[in-house]
């Protein structure tokens, strides 16, 4: 059925209705629930085929996608948690890192992405038994650097999130200050990680509430999930984390030209700057969305750039 075509008037109805809530028993708008609800329309009847919507559609920019969520901070202290981490990460590049849990990591097949022949993807066997428990990478990342490290243990907690903190110390044993931006997970901050940071120089720049995306090192876990996990079907954690590990030493080889990497930080301030806008968007609830998108997006970027500088992928 490819019935007429909306007419300049009707076009504007079709392209309304197919992005507003149905108002049905459904949630969203098939091609053919669209085109049989503006025909039965009693007020204003729009008699269109199916294929004909579809190009409407596509003619007015709206495709079908994939919704999304976000969260607005509630952190009374928003602006300034941020005012820090953005301070330190442009003035302080070299003394600041970034530390964060990734997981539960289990031990199952998990799907992923590679080259096959056409139609005879790889195959991974399924499981229903897991009894192996879960394990938790503590990340590190030197923003200076460009490299990643840590260590994966059975539970999050304060002591884990401590040993953390100590290998960033361990990075700049010079005495000096170091700046470390993190989420604010009560293990992140107890009383004994409290006391060590005072006496050993280490500022925790904490993220605000419900923003981890401010976390620098969130994006980089993206990319670790990418080409670790991702295609995957470790027998046991002690394979997972030495594959873990592998990837990690191969990935720090290939770290990024420190004059490059301050350079690029140098530009997107400038563009933030001339643009007045903030973590790159200007809105407040689109802001840690839209920030994420782009941060991921250009970390993957440069995620590629390192693997055509060195090995395939």
């Amino acid at each position: 059925m490819t019935g007429r075509e909306a007419v300049p008037g009707d076009e504007d109805l079709v392209a309304a209705t197919a992005t507003a809530w149905p108002g049905q028993p459904f949630t969203h708008w098939s091609i053919r629930k669209l085109a049989e609800y503006l025909g039965a329309r009693a007020d204003r009847p729009v008699r269109i085929g199916r294929e004909a919507v579809r190009t409407l559609l596509h003619r007015r920019g709206i495709t079908f996608q994939h919704t999304t969520t976000w969260e607005d901070s509630t952190d009374p202290d928003f602006e300034a948690k941020l005012d820090r981490i953005e301070q330190v990460q442009a003035h302080q590049p070299d003394r600041t890192f970034a530390f964060d849990e990734y997981g539960p990591l289990g031990i199952r097949p998990t799907a992923g992405i590679g080259w096959a022949p056409e139609r005879r993807p790889d195959r991974l066997p399924a499981t229903y038994h897991r009894t192996e428990g879960v394990t938790y990478f503590h990340g590190c990342y030197s923003i200076g650097d460009d490299t990643l490290w840590g260590i994966n243990h059975r539970h999050k907690g304060g002591v884990n999130s401590l040993t953390a903190l100590k290998s960033i110390r361990a990075a700049r044993p010079d005495g000096q200050p170091v700046y470390v931006i993190l989420d604010n997970l009560s293990a992140h901050a107890t009383p004994q990680i409290r006391r060590w940071t005072a006496r050993h120089g280490v500022e925790l720049c904490f993220t605000p509430t419900n923003a981890s995306w401010a976390n620098p090192i969130e994006a980089h876990f993206g990319v670790l999930r990418q080409f670790t996990m991702a295609n995957s079907n470790h027998p046991n954690h002690a394979v997972q984390t030495r594959r873990l590990h592998a990837y990690l030493r191969w990935r720090n080889d290939y770290a990024r030209d420190p004059d490059v990497l301050d350079a690029q930080r140098r530009e997107r301030a400038r563009a933030r700057s001339e643009k007045g806008h903030r973590w790159t968007a200007t809105t407040p609830h689109k802001r840690p969305e839209k920030h994420l998108q782009r941060f991921r997006s250009r970390v993957h970027l440069d995620a590629g750039t390192r693997h055509r500088r060195g090995r395939p992928r």
